[in-house]
């Protein structure tokens, strides 16, 4: 299927397996969260059991330098692109208010960015994460 919209995950590369799971669940909470028309349908089993619907597109992982994230986060915010964000502050913190604060008390130039998300159309995505690899 061909979609009109493009949902990526970008992951700097030297974060440990866990944190590059961690990244990437947070991340695309965001994107989730902010655009329930990307949400499908609930999903049931063969036996009836309800579970939740789950983003209707693929998602795309990549991965790159701290350089390849920070030119790819200037690009979004340039963009004006839906774009979620993880720093590595936010690996020290255990709450929603404290990961908050600990993104706000750092200037935009600042971040220490450990991953990011975005949405939006195909060309304009690809164009965001110029110098990225898909995730191996």
């Amino acid at each position: 299927m061909n979609f009109p919209t493009k949902i990526a995950v970008l992951l700097r590369d030297d974060l440990a397996v866990w944190q590059r799971l961690n990244v990437t669940a947070f991340v695309v909470s965001g994107i989730a969260g902010t655009r329930p028309d990307l949400l499908g349908e609930d999903y049931a089993d063969a036996d009836g059991t309800r579970y939740l619907p789950m983003l209707g597109q693929p998602v795309l992982v990549f991965e790159g330098g701290a350089e390849v994230l920070a030119a790819a986060h200037g690009r979004a915010v340039q963009r004006g692109a839906a774009c979620a964000v993880f720093t590595d502050e936010l690996f020290k913190t255990g709450n929603d208010a404290d990961n908050r604060a600990a993104v706000r008390s750092v200037a935009r130039a600042d971040l220490s960015l450990a991953g990011l998300a975005v949405h939006g159309p195909k060309n304009a995505v690809d164009k965001i994460l110029k110098g990225a690899r898909l995730h191996g």
